[in-house]
């Protein structure tokens, strides 16, 4: 899938805070030197961002792996008693100390002592299996909060080795960078550029990326309904049922959800989809890909392969972070509750999904 997104303003965009900013975007020279330091800084900052999130979870795991083995060590030491008494029960019954009383119950001369010494039998046995069961059970918790320590200590390993990647990564790349810079025909003037696309991206340029993405995830969201309510999308052939989605109906559904779209023309070709629009100085291009995935339900999930932004490829951190929060799946099971994608393609104008039925 290939979406080209363009705003319908070029003088004000959306920001974090309170109003419209009406700042345009920087004016990027049309060069490949250029265009690949501004690609470099874009992943510079994602990863000083990742970084710092990796960062506050390792604080998290950090202490929690230390809350844990506490919490280890104080059960540890509070099971020595029940262990020692469970011991040393378990050691009776197997030299065959608790036979003297239950041939004492038998022996008796007198249905009044028998059922006295029973009672008496009954309350150690009774006592035996309670200490057995309490040491059983604290045995089992032990047990869990060990391997719950030994599972975030592993996870604390591996998160310290991916801070020490990224560390390198953003190293070696802030190095190219400057030295990118320092082999440009004008340095000062291009560590201006690299410095307000950075300001722009992070203070402007991300929120408007992210806004279209919510947009979209909406609409897909309502989607199912509008193939529902439209004749002639959803067919059915014996147990199968077929979706074909034409580019005008899903242009004129996208319009009637949020008027963002009412610029865009999507397009079903032969194996992907586009839509382009021409409106304002900033641009988003999306490519991606569907899959037909079973687990936790059954949908068409969408994942993203590349985003562009003002001409500049988003680094992967930036890619996975958004097809984590925005989803632009399709889900059959809210057109008709037995409905299973089993095929999905594209081509001359239509997107095409085979549904099948399962109960």
């Amino acid at each position: 899938m290939i979406l080209t997104i363009l705003p319908l303003s070029s003088t004000a965009y959306l920001s974090a805070g309170p109003g419209p900013i009406t700042s345009s975007p920087p004016i990027i020279p049309d060069n490949d030197e250029t265009r690949k330091l501004l690609e470099q800084t874009l992943s510079s900052t994602e990863i000083e961002k990742e970084i710092g999130r990796i960062t506050a979870e390792q604080a998290v795991l950090e202490r929690k792996v230390e809350v844990l083995n506490k919490q280890a060590a104080a059960k540890q030491s509070a099971i020595l008693d029940q262990q020692q008494r469970a011991g040393a029960i378990v050691r009776s019954y197997y030299m065959g100390e608790r036979d003297g009383l239950l041939a004492a119950v038998l022996s008796a001369r007198s249905i009044g002592r028998m059922l006295a010494l029973y009672d008496y039998y009954e309350i150690i046995i009774g006592r035996d299996h309670d200490i057995l069961r309490q040491y059983e059970g604290e045995y089992k918790d032990l047990k869990s909060t060990l391997a719950a320590a030994e599972r975030s200590s592993k996870e604390l390993a591996e998160l310290k080795t991916a801070l020490e990647e990224q560390k390198t990564r953003i190293a070696a790349l802030n190095e190219e960078i400057e030295g990118g810079i320092s082999a440009s025909s004008d340095p000062e003037s291009m560590s201006a550029l690299l410095d307000e696309f950075t300001k722009y991206w992070e203070n402007i340029g991300l929120h408007e990326v992210k806004t279209y993405f919510k947009a979209l995830s909406s609409a897909m969201n309502h989607l199912p309904q509008f193939v529902q309510s439209r004749d002639g999308i959803l067919t059915r052939k014996g147990m199968t049922y077929n979706l074909a989605l034409k580019e005008e109906d899903l242009n004129e559904f996208l319009v009637s959800q949020n008027k963002l779209f009412q610029d865009f023309g999507f397009h079903f070709n032969n194996g992907n989809v586009t839509a382009s629009g021409s409106s304002g100085g900033l641009t988003l291009t999306l490519t991606g890909h569907y899959s037909i995935e079973s687990e936790p339900v059954n949908a068409l999930m969408f994942h993203i392969d590349n985003v562009v932004f003002n001409g500049l490829e988003l680094p992967e951190s930036t890619r996975q972070d958004l097809e984590d929060e925005f989803d632009l799946g399709f889900y059959p099971e809210k057109i008709v509750s037995f409905l299973r994608a089993t095929n999905v393609e594209s081509k001359e104008g239509v997107l095409y999904v085979k549904l099948s039925i399962s109960f």
